[in-house]
């Protein structure tokens, strides 16, 4: 594909630029995005699309993509929830007035397990500030704040990339300033994967009723070697919330590795629920009388959840 084709690509294609790229280490980025068009309305939580053509360059070191004649000028697109800075450059809380951009937190796929060639991430890791690149228009999802009443007690646990909407969420609490208190936990393999670590600290400390809670399952740095299901099972999380995991006043929002959350498969007939092997965070909590979502009859529960693959 020639130089003009590209251009002309691009031209026709993208709708928005970088504004901000910072890498936290070669295979992890905080990208800012911002669209031509007004950004639009949303809620903490919700999600929209990135996109870039198979034209453009990869980062290096990913698994081989052959692409065919018509894929060139395809452009590839993923789901990415929003995530949010949480402070300002002044220090204090993060003031979307003050901006005109949306905030990714992403992670580069190398390769996968099945065979699938990663498309997107190794694209968007090729990316400079300046750059364009594909925005969607809407911005959707339910998994929001909107269940959460005022002095509940609200419990984010993700995995990697998957704190980005709980960052945002747990914002939106410290700015109306929630009553209640709120954990916001995140998994991962390696201290270095902690994108936000050092603003979860200072907000922790200037705010009593937050806490963060960074866990590592690779090496023993920030905390001991653990996973989220354990820190639930054997009481830690509950000392980090400073409260009782109660049902009738706490909601928990998951997100990230579908194996931590455990989505469970219920029989529309019986009502009978198969939960996955290993144990998830779903099973954990139900049995201690919490109930998670129902997409299918669209029920509410207090246990919230939005699976990254």
């Amino acid at each position: 594909m020639s130089p003009e084709e590209v251009q002309e690509l691009r031209a026709r294609r993208y709708n928005a630029t970088v504004v901000y790229l910072k890498k936290v280490h070669s295979d992890l980025m905080v990208v800012r995005v911002r669209p031509d068009f007004p950004r639009p309305a949303h809620h903490p939580g919700q999600y929209c699309t990135l996109g870039l053509g198979y034209w453009e360059p990869r980062a290096e070191g990913c698994q081989a993509e052959v692409l065919t004649p018509d894929d060139r000028a395809k452009v590839v697109r993923r789901a990415y929830s929003i995530s949010c800075p949480m402070e300002g450059d002044d220090g204090n809380l993060y003031d979307p007035a003050g901006t005109d951009w949306l905030e990714f937190y992403i992670v580069l796929v190398r390769e996968n397990a099945d065979g699938r060639v990663p498309a997107l991430t190794p694209r968007l890791f090729a990316l400079k500030e300046g750059d364009r690149v594909q925005l969607g228009e809407k911005i959707a999802g339910h998994y929001t704040l909107d269940p959460v009443r005022p002095g509940d007690a609200v419990v984010f646990l993700g995995t990697g990339t998957g704190e980005a909407p709980h960052n945002y969420m747990a914002w939106e609490l410290l700015r109306r300033g929630h009553a209640g208190p709120v954990l916001n936990a995140c998994c991962v393999r390696y201290a270095r994967d902690l994108g936000y670590l050092e603003t979860h600290r200072r907000l922790a400390g200037r705010y009593p009723g937050y806490k963060y809670l960074p866990l590592t399952t690779r090496e023993a740095a920030v905390t001991r070697k653990v996973y989220i299901q354990d820190v639930i099972t054997g009481g830690e999380l509950e000392e980090h919330l400073g409260a009782k995991l109660d049902p009738d006043r706490t909601h928990v929002f998951l997100c990230g590795n579908p194996k931590m959350i455990g989505v469970p498969v219920r029989d529309k007939a019986t009502g009978a629920v198969t939960y996955p092997h290993p144990q998830g965070v779903i099973e954990i909590l139900e049995a201690r009388g919490f109930r998670a979502d129902v997409s299918a009859t669209k029920f509410k529960g207090n246990v919230h959840f939005e699976e990254y693959w």
